[in-house]
């Protein structure tokens, strides 16, 4: 079993940026396909983005592409969610996840706590 630690998040103005990391214990990231999503208050769980295990392919939410980017470090057991061009809309909070099988798109099988992100107008 994994555990996910998400860090990061705060309050930025629109068009700034920030660095969300996930760092894991319990075992080796490279053993997981790795995604973020996020959730803001009376809305859905919406995915953001995802990696596979090798690190070769990513996914993206249509409403972050072109501005967020996912990568992994697998020698620190970290994930990084790198936010650009950040706008009000994309306040919410943010969630690491792991899966073990698939690429975490809807669901996944590991989740950390969140972290929350505020971005002001």
């Amino acid at each position: 079993q994994v555990q996910l630690v998400e860090s990061g998040g705060g309050l930025v103005q629109a068009g700034g940026s920030l660095r969300l990391s996930c760092a894991a214990s319990g075992r080796s990231l490279s053993n997981y396909n790795m995604g973020w999503f996020r959730q803001a208050p009376g809305k859905e769980r919406e995915f953001v983005a995802a990696m596979s295990r090798s690190g070769i392919r990513t996914y993206y939410g249509d409403s972050v592409k072109g501005r967020f980017t996912i990568s992994r470090e697998n020698a620190k057991n970290t994930v990084y969610l790198q936010m650009n061009s950040l706008k009000p809309e994309d306040t919410a909070v943010y969630y690491c996840a792991a899966s073990s099988l698939s690429i975490p798109r809807a669901s996944a099988d590991y989740w950390g706590q969140g972290t929350q992100v505020t971005v002001s107008s």
